[in-house]
């Protein structure tokens, strides 16, 4: 999947994209056919940078309510010609998860098109999840047979259908279609899952990699043997160092780190961090100074789990660096540094902001760091990340920094962060927004009475119940 185009923040379509509360509020104010047509396009087109954890899809859907929109557009995209060819599931995963929740606010047409996909469509698995969270049994045992006859009756297709029951998100109606009146539909289902089940046990029974008894040099060649492979096996083999390793193998694991190849070195490096070694911070120094890509990466990575006060003292001296150890340094101060280490956090996050824009990365723990620390001067770069990362993740981890650094929080942003699309930041607006508003009270209204929102949001808002915010 490539990386989404993003429109401008100041756009309707730029905030649909990025999810912002603000994009609800202006689509709700904006004519009608051009909102449509700017949500359409975030549904059809997913505008997420990491569609497996941000979420769009209630956010998406409250909107088609609101703007009463049709779903022709969606069917058309569900059954475009293009289904066949293009079956990642990103391609059609959030338009199936809106249909999903305009499912449960009872929308038929939306329960209609998810039933019709999981028929025919290519992405069936993810419409028939949506479907077994929200359909009767009747509607679920009359898609057995179309789903069925995707996998054909031999050996290949026994196995692909025992692979899928097995892995099934939503086991309901695999469950159905196994006790269902149709002896050939529920003895195939019940051979499948049998299967499945065997071939689990199986797995667990074949254990690769390290076992007791390796020698602390066995697991150096096995972390250089995955390391040719094309796989970092470094972090797994540093656990498997601290059971197989005994005070008597520092001077190897030491020379290891300082000499040895470059699944070794990471190993060693990895391990010695873990352990709080006393000698870890110098070697992770001479790392990144004459290491390999991979060494030095694993370097960086070391230092930064590293929770001593020899890792932090060490920190203050390599915040000042200009390379990546510098950057890694202002992280660990922004994590655990105290309040002596605000303006290295702070230049650390407008180095950030300036050389890397508003998503990079290192943000997330900077934009912790500043909130942790209550660097209220940072308040103007926090806006900044918040307005533009088209990350919801990060934008959510902002708002929370905002409310920590910023007193203007409650009555601006938080506001907007009430129709956000990450519930962690609904929440949080929830406990902070000014009830002045007549906006805040009666969306507090409607999040309390609103079925499909998350039970932490809905706490939050029934703290903030009193004589000032009549939610009944």
């Amino acid at each position: 999947m490539f990386d989404p185009v993003i429109a401008p923040s100041g756009t309707l379509l730029g905030l649909l994209q990025r999810g912002r509360g603000d994009g609800t509020l202006h689509a709700l104010t904006a004519p009608r056919a051009e909102a449509l047509a700017a949500l359409e396009h975030c549904v059809l087109h997913d505008p997420r940078h990491d569609w497996q954890v941000e979420n769009r899809s209630l956010y998406y859907a409250r909107l088609f309510l609101d703007l009463h929109g049709g779903l022709d557009a969606v069917e058309a995209h569900l059954f475009d010609p293009e289904d066949v060819l293009d079956t990642d599931e990103s391609r059609t995963g959030l338009a199936l998860a809106v249909l999903g929740h305009l499912a449960s606010y009872g929308r038929a047409d939306a329960l209609a098109l998810l039933r019709r996909y999981a028929a025919t469509g290519s992405n069936w698995a993810w419409a028939l999840d949506e479907l077994a969270l929200r359909d009767d049994d009747t509607a679920l045992r009359a898609l057995a047979a179309p789903v069925l006859a995707r996998f054909p009756a031999d050996a290949e297709g026994d196995a692909e259908l025992a692979a899928t029951v097995r892995d099934a998100f939503e086991p309901r109606p695999w469950r159905l279609w196994a006790e269902d009146p149709r002896e050939a539909i529920a003895s195939r289902v019940r051979t499948a899952h049998e299967a499945g089940c065997f071939d689990r046990w199986q797995r667990q029974m074949r254990p690769t990699g390290p076992r007791p008894g390796w020698s602390v040099q066995a697991v150096f060649e096995w972390a250089r043997q995955g390391l040719e492979r094309g796989a970092a096996l470094h972090v797994p083999a540093a656990r498997c160092l601290v059971a197989v390793a005994g005070p008597e193998d520092r001077p190897e694991i030491i020379r290891a780190a300082r000499l040895g190849d470059d699944g070794a070195r990471c190993t060693a490096l990895r391990y010695l961090a873990d352990c709080d070694d006393p000698g870890a911070l110098d070697l992770i120094e001479a790392a990144f100074a004459d290491g390999s890509g991979a060494v030095v990466e694993a370097a960086v990575d070391a230092f930064e789990r590293m929770r001593g006060s020899a890792a932090v003292e060490r920190a203050r001296g390599w915040a000042r660096r200009p390379d990546p150890l510098g950057a890694a340094a202002g992280r660990v101060l922004a994590c655990r540094g105290g309040t002596r280490d605000r303006d290295a956090v702070l230049a650390a996050l407008r180095d950030a902001v300036r050389s890397e824009g508003p998503d990079a990365a290192t943000l997330w723990t900077l934009v912790d760091g500043t909130g942790r620390l209550g660097i209220t001067c940072a308040a103007p770069v926090l806006r900044h990340v918040y307005r533009e990362t088209a990350s919801s993740h990060l934008r959510g981890r902002a708002a929370r920094a905002l409310a920590a650094t910023d007193p203007s929080f409650a009555a601006g942003f938080a506001v907007e962060c009430l129709w956000d699309c990450e519930e962690t930041t609904r929440e949080l607006a929830a406990r902070h927004a000014e009830t002045g508003d007549a906006r805040v009270v009666d969306r507090l209204r409607r999040l309390a009475a609103d079925p499909a929102e998350e039970a932490e949001v809905q706490t939050a808002v029934r703290s903030r119940i009193g004589p000032d915010v009549p939610l009944a």
